[in-house]
């Protein structure tokens, strides 16, 4: 009796040891699991926002090169009106059933910046479609890259993705400001050339 006593300080020891073994392999099973699905749902939200940016990246450029001869300052390529309907049409589906990936994946500030970009582009799908008018496409444009630029700072920050800011709206707006720019001399030249001879024709 005396031995079993003398031992059960270190049976108790033993039993502590076995138990804390068990706690740590379940807790450390446990974080990794977690790990992995963090990653997991990691992978599949980048992919659905991937795919939602470079379809509405698509819509945008179609709309975009539909409206080119009303942008003097653009430098695309003019789609046909018949083939940008077609293409337009068949980027909505995919646009859609991107949109529902997003609301399921997404978190809530990326979802909502991804609702403006969608709907900034709308705005300029309208136009192309010649469901309303507008003023000024420069604004349309700039409110677009803007909505995109919010899109991708929410997405990134979400996904933890370092690296600092990839905002391109002001550049782009700089560079059509400096084809504004390059573009109004020659215009001036060329109205100038043609008053002599508007004028010469006007005396005749």
């Amino acid at each position: 009796m005396e031995s079993v006593v003398a031992q059960l300080p270190a049976l108790i020891g033993v039993l502590i040891g076995a138990i804390g073994t068990i706690v740590a392999t379940s807790v450390a099973d446990r974080t990794r699991w977690k790990r992995n699905q963090s990653v997991r749902w990691d992978d599949r939200r980048l992919d659905a926002y991937v795919e939602f940016g470079r379809v509405v990246k698509e819509i945008h450029a179609i709309a975009v090169r539909m409206l080119a001869s009303d942008r003097p300052q653009s430098r695309g390529h003019r789609m046909d009106r018949e083939e940008g309907l077609a293409r337009l049409a068949e980027a909505d589906v995919r646009r859609t059933l991107a949109w529902e990936s997003v609301l399921l994946l997404g978190d809530a500030s990326t979802v909502s910046a991804a609702r403006d970009w969608r709907d900034a582009v709308w705005g300029i799908e309208r136009v192309a479609r010649g469901l309303t008018q507008a003023d000024d496409h420069a604004d349309l444009l700039h409110r677009a890259n803007e909505a995109r630029d919010l899109f991708y700072r929410a997405a990134r920050g979400g996904l933890g993705v370092r690296g600092g800011s990839v905002a391109q709206a002001t550049m782009l707006e700089a560079r059509r400001d400096e084809i504004r720019a390059d573009r109004a001399p020659r215009r001036t030249a060329e109205a100038s050339a043609s008053a002599p001879a508007e004028a010469t024709g006007g005396g005749a």
